[in-house]
């Protein structure tokens, strides 16, 4: 007579049947993704400048970064069980936000290693230029910095890559790129010449209307003049490692010229975020409220940010009673904040 199912056998198939969805769900990613917080970094150990002058006195620079962290399904159910509960001070966005639509994690992840690599070289040159060395650049094309998620090109063109020709029209500048789109109309085609990293590629791009001139065909991207830094007086190197993006663009900067021997910090704790463009104007940022969470772990004393998309208020609200937030559009007026900041006794 065989023997039935007892109740201890059931128990332990329910047991085990947990465990392995368990295994499982700790498997299978989130569809969102957490901007945490990461502790400012120093910048002096990631520049160096050839023949610079070491920082003196107890000034010091950082940068910010965040962590991007791809939860599991296991944690998002946790979490909808209120067992468990995402990072302090960290905000949940969905992949197709962070992610253009028609890349991958991998892919996003390489553009923004080819900004970060952009945006030294461009430090470098700002720095030196603004000491008083005589940098010569040459225009290469139109550097794309960002693509709005919601049109044809956005799964198709990536941040940092240069667009150097548009049906068959040289676009070395952001007027001549105006141009080359002035006959097509909202809604047709463009086949953009584009250099990403050391490949050339041609992509066919459908255009979109302006919203501001349903006549004028755009292809929806934000971008700005790119140029191939021909002399740069001064070697600089900065080795980032693994981070990417552009958004330290200015606190690099800043440390160039801190080892060209200009007086930067004037003795503060210094942190800045924000691009930097080759004529030196501080553009927006995302993850402003981890970065400034990032600044106060550090210690830091000011705060530089973008003044604009909201940099600024996020900044502010988040700053705490020990963190002076100060906000700026240029690296000339980054130094004018720093220089008019009360002397440290």
């Amino acid at each position: 007579m065989k023997a039935g199912i007892t109740p201890f056998r059931v128990g332990v198939g329910i047991i085990v049947a947990l465990v392995v969805a368990m295994v499982v769900l700790q498997r299978i990613r989130s569809s969102d993704y957490l901007i945490v917080p990461d502790t400012a970094h120093p910048v002096a150990p990631l520049v160096h400048v050839k023949g610079g002058k070491p920082t003196n006195g107890s000034g010091k620079l950082f940068f910010v970064d965040i962590q991007e962290e791809q939860p599991s399904k296991l944690h998002d159910l946790f979490r909808w069980l209120g067992l468990a509960s995402d990072p302090a001070h960290s905000t949940r966005v969905p992949a197709s936000i962070l992610i253009p639509h028609g890349s991958t994690g991998q892919e996003y992840h390489h553009a923004e290693l080819r900004q970060m690599a952009s945006s030294q070289l461009i430090a470098g040159a700002v720095a030196e230029r603004q000491v008083g060395l005589n940098v010569v650049e040459i225009p290469n094309g139109v550097l794309v910095d960002n693509i709005y998620s919601d049109v044809p090109a956005a799964s198709k063109i990536g941040p940092a890559d240069i667009i150097v020709a548009a049906n068959g029209k040289p676009t070395l500048t952001l007027h001549a790129l105006e141009r080359a789109l002035a006959p097509v109309k909202p809604g047709g085609t463009v086949v953009l010449k584009i250099l990403r990293g050391s490949q050339t590629m041609n992509v066919q791009i459908r255009t979109v209307h302006d919203p501001k001139d349903r006549k004028r065909a755009l292809v929806g991207i934000e971008a700005e003049n790119s140029a191939r830094i021909a002399h740069l007086p001064v070697p600089v190197s900065i080795d980032s490692g693994n981070i990417g993006g552009p958004s330290a663009g200015l606190a690099f900067t800043l440390e160039v010229m801190q080892q060209l021997g200009a007086n930067v910090t004037h003795g503060y704790k210094v942190a800045a975020t924000g691009t930097i463009s080759l004529n030196g104007a501080v553009g927006p940022i995302g993850g402003m409220v981890q970065k400034t969470w990032g600044v106060r772990a550090a210690g830091a004393q000011v705060f530089l940010v973008p003044r604009g998309a909201d940099n600024f208020r996020d900044a502010r609200v988040n700053a705490g009673p020990n963190l002076r937030i100060i906000p700026v559009t240029s690296l000339k007026q980054a130094l004018h904040a720093l220089a008019a900041l009360p002397k440290l006794k």
